[in-house]
């Protein structure tokens, strides 16, 4: 018989709970914010500190069992089956150094928890959208932010990582060990962060919100956004989001059942050049929203306004060298509501400080990808294999301006990714640096519910 966790009577030796299939408790543990797809471990270890997470790993190696590791399960990509997963939801410890504009924060803190904590010190996390994704897997997979064009990559700003390997060892790394690069854009392929050390930045307001425009004026919208973004101040960071509103009471009676285009404004400037920036999108036309203005920092999330509650959604991405309105069409056309598959689809603008080499060895590629393509559907009134083919499809509409994908906004759909898809997250030669380290550090491939990074 293969020895399993089923089959293993031993466990981990640590301070949370164990729990299995069956336990009290197991369901709620393996449960996270994605619910198309969720972990089915043979073993949870619901880890308290640092030394669980060692000691888990040592477990799950001594066994020759894969492991996961969740701690909101925002990201959730390939699900586990079998083996042991990880959750670090209860390490939410949070350090601020003021003075230094730096925090180290333990595995499982979220993003609301982190800007809270930051806030009363004048500071800023380089954050994304959403208050409740958690920090360490938003910033291994890059961490692109309301304010990106400003501040680049989160990545870019991680001063310290501490991680358990594939040996069961507890490291620290620093920018210069061939490993912290390695880690900081491969979301999870080299072991279990157990806290990151961060840079915080110097702010304490934005000017930003939305301005949604109704369907006769979408496609006006889209083009005029196009337009806009060629010459911007790097202080601000925009995007632009085309939705059919679903038709619940829950929404303003003008919202519900239309087809509708939101831009997302974030700018750090003042109210003035604010609106004075912005002058040309109000002039787009009648607004369904406008609610533009200068807000504390604490309430940036409202700029996306993310759903807060559990759901299912899956999702792809193509990085785009330029946005020529041929593109901007063809994307349009294959996500709208005559597209025959309607998603929520999103161009967010890059470039500013995202161009900017980040320190040597961090794995993020495609610095020079102007505009980002995101669509999102939800995957409960489809099978797995016509989401992939609608998926595809957008994918295949985008090709003539793509040069490469961004792994943290592909959710889902695990059981079509394969090398090919996590190539496109680098450029030849990184992948081929990081598949050497993969065979070093994890030979066994114990760290494989992700988009993965096969050892060589």
């Amino acid at each position: 018989m293969t020895k399993t966790a089923h089959t293993i009577t031993e466990t981990p030796a640590v301070t949370g709970s164990v729990l299995r299939p069956g336990d009290a408790g197991f369901d709620a543990e393996i449960a996270g914010f994605q619910t198309a797809y969720t972990h089915r471990p043979a073993l949870v270890v619901a880890a308290v500190h640092a030394e669980d997470v060692r000691a888990a790993v040592e477990y799950a190696a001594r066994h020759g069992l894969p492991v996961a590791v969740q701690a909101t399960g925002h990201g959730l990509s390939v699900a586990a089956d079998g083996g042991v997963l990880i959750n670090t939801r209860r390490m939410t410890d949070i350090r601020i150094d003021a003075a230094a504009r730096t925090a180290r924060i333990a595995a499982g803190v979220t993003a609301g928890a982190l800007i809270d904590a930051a806030a009363p010190h004048g500071l800023a996390p380089i954050n994304g959208t959403s208050l409740s994704v958690g920090v360490t897997g938003y910033t291994l997979g890059g961490g692109l932010g309301i304010l990106a064009r400003e501040f680049g990559y989160a990545a870019d700003h991680v001063r310290a990582v501490e991680l358990v390997t594939a040996d069961g060892r507890l490291r620290r790394l620093t920018p210069g060990d061939e490993l912290f690069g390695a880690v900081l854009g491969t979301g999870g392929n080299f072991g279990v962060v157990t806290a990151l050390e961060l840079d915080l930045v110097p702010v304490t307001t934005v000017y930003g919100g939305q301005l949604t425009f109704g369907t006769r004026l979408v496609a006006p919208a889209v083009e005029a956004w196009r337009l806009w973004t060629a010459e911007l101040p790097e202080q601000l960071t925009s995007a632009i989001t085309m939705i059919t509103m679903p038709d619940l009471p829950q929404l303003p009676p003008h919202l519900r059942g239309k087809y509708t285009a939101t831009i997302n404004i974030a700018f750090t400037g003042s109210r003035e050049e604010g609106d004075r920036l912005v002058a040309p999108l109000r002039a787009i036309g009648d607004r369904l929203t406008d609610d533009l203005r200068v807000m504390p920092y604490a309430e940036s999330h409202g700029i996306y306004r993310e759903p807060d509650f559990p759901h299912a959604y899956t999702a792809t991405n193509a990085l785009l060298a330029e946005l020529p309105a041929d593109a901007a069409d063809a994307f349009l056309e294959a996500t709208g509501p005559d597209s025959g598959s309607p998603v929520v689809a999103g161009l967010r603008h890059l470039g500013g400080a995202l161009r900017r080499p980040g320190p040597a060895g961090i794995a993020m590629d495609h610095r020079d990808a102007e505009y980002v393509a995101r669509a999102i559907t939800m995957p409960s009134d489809s099978t797995p294999e016509q989401l992939r083919d609608r998926l595809a499809g957008i994918r295949e509409a985008l090709s003539p301006w793509t040069i490469g994908q961004h792994l943290n906004f592909l959710y889902g759909g695990g059981a079509f990714a394969g090398e090919e898809q996590t190539r496109a997250g680098y450029a030849a030669a990184t992948y081929d640096r990081l598949a050497k380290l993969k065979s070093t550090y994890d030979a066994h491939n114990m760290f494989r519910f992700n988009r993965n990074i096969r050892p060589k």
